[in-house]
């Protein structure tokens, strides 16, 4: 089993400069057992902005995913996290997930992004 024909990756916060909250795009997982989000961060100048999966059942409501179904933890980026890449697993069951940030105390904010990988197709190669 080979990665390429089993995993399928989808942007939800598109790499930006933030300084505000923000919503990423919702990613469906029907079709696949599992997920891995990834956050990737540039040049974080100031503000505290911290990552928050989310998951729903119809891609309209929203919820925290609680602790028990992430492996790793949500991370509070600042300044001092330039240049980082943050891996988090999950373990849930709901269809839908998106990657959620509260951002406090920016003002030049910072650079960052965050995908979702697909991975353990039910059919095999993906597209």
């Amino acid at each position: 089993m080979d990665l390429y024909n089993n995993l399928n990756i989808a942007t939800s916060l598109t790499m930006a400069t933030r300084t505000a909250d923000a919503n990423g795009a919702s990613v469906d997982l029907q079709g696949y057992h599992g997920a891995l989000i990834v956050v990737a961060t540039g040049a974080i100048t100031d503000g505290t902005h911290t990552i928050e999966i989310q998951e729903s059942d119809d891609g309209s409501s929203w919820s925290a995913v609680a602790d028990a179904d992430l492996q790793g933890s949500e991370p509070a980026i600042g300044p001092t996290n330039d240049d980082t890449v943050y891996k988090i697993g999950y373990r849930g069951t709901k269809r839908y997930l998106r990657v959620a940030v509260t951002v406090a105390g920016a003002t030049s904010g910072g650079d960052y992004g965050a995908w979702i990988l697909r991975h353990s197709p039910r059919k095999a190669p993906v597209s």
